[in-house]
């Protein structure tokens, strides 16, 4: 028997992207079997356990490996990257011993890991398993990283103190205040593992990326051109996307049917969806301002409202209260707008939201699993990033893809009820909206079409397979 084994960072977009990376091998070439290696999480990572279950009940060839708890102290850690190298570094010697249990009863072809993952690279290589890296992101952020060590090598400030251009090939110059926030800072930790993480990717014997060939075609050719580590080796690249969550209308309760069954009343195109993915909070005062803005827009809206964050820092890895949205919305909000918008608390089942006929915009925070989303269901977006490589995405879906307008966010991350009335108009009813839209309809196509049989992803996965001598 032979088997793929994944091992991705325990946050729940990077599970996901992972476990349907998985679907898509088996689809394909169904006699293999995946074991995904998942690190329990000690903070607010969405809700995987209820994922995991699902996937185990309804994919028998899938089997999850539960590495054993590590126990952390959380107070110290200044971010969320750095909890989860901490618990990736902690969890080492329990990898290990599940590669070694897993090859007693069966021929490992290849171990695929996050790039949090980047510290087990040593085992892999010890036990003489080929070792590739899964990137959930798209290939721009793939590029910058490829070309990151470049730049160490090439200045000595701060990202944050440099106040100019970053030129990295195959994307759009980067402003270096647009910088991953855990990277600002050269001397921090963070910078420093995800530093090691980059110069480590030529080590892979390749590198899987969750995008497909003619939605970033700039960079996946710079990329493997060699352009984006020069002097150094490039690992073959395999474009495999777009791989999301495919989920219908069933299941999860009444409040989705609940939401799916309004939007069933609203006129074609005309919803903008509002979510900022699993881990996006607001303080009170934003939302309130978000609220301002969606009322004075005239627009039908669909919004996904999360209790803000935690004044108490003990708190503040944890997941957030259920909203209460008669405190935390202006007063007679819900009833002045109950005509033409609906507010979910916490969670919506977005692919189905998304592929709702209703919809024709999105708010969305520019994580790459709903950007992903968003293009296959030709959803029109305003990018709002709020955390990670999203500001990075956001340059890149507005100025390089064209599928995205741009929320202009103060010094102070702030966005006035103006910015939000002014995007959301433009999105819903400008001729600027309508170009976003027809080029994000052809995307779309594109999109699936790179799924299909003779697609480029179709025919990435086989170049894949090939390589793991597994056809």
């Amino acid at each position: 028997m032979e088997t793929i084994v994944l091992y991705p960072s325990p946050g729940m977009g990077h599970l996901v992207s992972m476990v349907e990376l998985g679907k898509f091998i088996l689809h394909h070439h169904p006699s293999l079997s995946i074991t995904i290696l998942t690190a329990p999480p000690s903070f607010n990572t969405g809700s995987t356990a209820t994922y995991i279950r699902h996937i185990s009940a309804t994919v028998p060839s899938i089997t999850f490996y539960h590495l054993p708890p590590i126990s952390l102290d959380l107070e110290p850690f200044s971010s969320v990257e750095a909890v989860i190298f901490e618990i990736l570094n902690q969890s080492n010697p329990h990898v290990c011993r599940a590669l070694e249990t897993i090859s007693l009863s069966a021929t490992v072809s290849a171990f695929v890991i996050d790039f949090f993952c980047t510290c087990a690279l040593p085992i892999s290589a010890e036990l003489n398993i080929p070792t590739y890296y899964f990137f959930t992101s798209g290939a721009c952020i793939l590029a910058f990283f490829l070309y990151f060590p470049t730049i160490h090598n090439t200045c000595t400030k701060s990202f944050r103190d440099m106040n100019e251009l970053l030129h990295v090939p195959g994307i759009p110059p980067i402003p270096s205040s647009d910088m991953i926030k855990p990277m600002l800072d050269r001397d921090s930790t963070d910078y420093e593992s995800l530093l090691n993480y980059a110069q480590n990717i030529p080590n892979s014997a390749g590198i899987i990326v969750n995008t497909f060939e003619s939605l970033e075609t700039k960079p996946l050719n710079a990329i493997r051109e060699g352009k984006c580590n020069p002097g150094g080796h490039t690992p073959p690249v395999f474009s495999v996307g777009p791989l999301y969550r495919r989920s219908g209308r069933q299941g999860g309760g009444s409040g989705i049917n609940d939401c799916l069954s309004w939007l069933d009343k609203q006129p074609s195109k005309s919803v903008v969806y509002l979510c900022f993915g699993s881990l996006g909070l607001f303080s009170a005062a934003q939302l309130k301002e978000i609220a301002v803005g969606l009322e004075r827009s005239g627009q039908r809206f669909l919004w996904v409202v999360r209790s803000p964050p935690s004044d108490d820092k003990s708190k503040r890895y944890l997941p957030p209260p259920e909203p209460d949205l008669d405190t935390l919305l202006p007063a007679g909000f819900l009833d002045r707008t109950k005509d033409r918008g609906l507010v979910l608390k916490s969670w919506a089942p977005q692919v189905a939201v998304l592929n709702h006929e209703a919809v024709g915009g999105f708010v969305t925070h520019c994580g790459w699993n709903s950007v992903l989303e968003a293009v296959c269901a030709a959803v029109p977006m305003v990018a709002w990033p709020l955390y990670a490589e999203q500001q990075m995405n956001r340059l890149v879906l507005v100025e390089d893809m064209k599928v995205a307008l741009r929320m202009e966010v103060a010094e102070d991350d702030f966005v006035a009820a103006e910015e939000v009335e002014r995007r959301v108009r433009e999105l819903m009813e400008s001729e600027k909206g309508r170009e976003i839209r027809k080029v994000v309809e052809e995307m779309s196509v594109e999109g699936k079409g790179a799924m299909m049989e003779g697609g480029s992803s179709i025919a990435a996965l086989a170049k894949l397979l090939q390589s793991w001598k597994c056809v």
